[in-house]
């Protein structure tokens, strides 16, 4: 994986053998990062980054300097990964919290401009994730839920679903207030 823009462009990041996720390809996040550019300037955004695994999504936003950036992982080696990651790349608003991100989501009183969630595609409660988003009042005015999956998900009929992008097999939804 590599940081696609910002103050680490080009740089790559390399998770240990250890760590057994699926990190966001580079062309399915650069494809998102475009489209996510024509609604945020990333330097005045607030991003909570579920499910975070390597990290992948959160270096992105932290390279183009969000706010601040949390990212959520309850995986400690992956945890570990990140927080060594962005201590070495001094990505001081970047966060990192060991915990299950729906205890986070169900007790969580902040709101973000970006929620990126990313859970194991086999993951059966895509639809809690979008429900507590919403019922937590957690996105501020005009912010997005990007919610990464596989093909077999569709949330089209979703009263907050706004659009799908499909790049290769990657999908993202993304919700928002209409």
């Amino acid at each position: 994986m590599r940081i696609i823009r910002g103050n680490h462009k080009g740089k790559r990041i390399i998770a240990p053998n250890n760590i057994s996720v699926r990190p966001t390809t580079d062309f399915a996040k650069e494809s998102l990062f475009n489209v996510l550019g024509n609604y945020f300037h990333f330097d005045m955004v607030s991003v909570l980054d579920l499910f975070a695994g390597t990290g992948n999504i959160s270096y992105e936003f932290a390279a183009r300097d969000a706010i601040n950036v949390i990212a959520i992982e309850i995986n400690h080696a992956c945890a570990n990964f990140i927080a060594q990651t962005a201590r070495s790349l001094s990505f001081d608003r970047l966060s990192v919290l060991k915990a299950d991100a729906f205890s986070y989501l169900s007790g969580s009183t902040r709101q973000f401009n970006i929620i990126y969630a990313d859970p194991p595609y086999d993951c059966d409660k895509y639809n809690t994730i979008i429900e507590s988003v919403f019922e937590r009042n957690m996105l501020l005015p005009d912010g997005f839920l990007v919610l990464e999956h596989d093909k077999r998900k569709n949330f089209q009929t979703h009263p907050k679903f706004y659009q799908q992008r499909v790049y290769g097999r990657v999908n993202f939804s993304i919700f928002t207030e209409l």
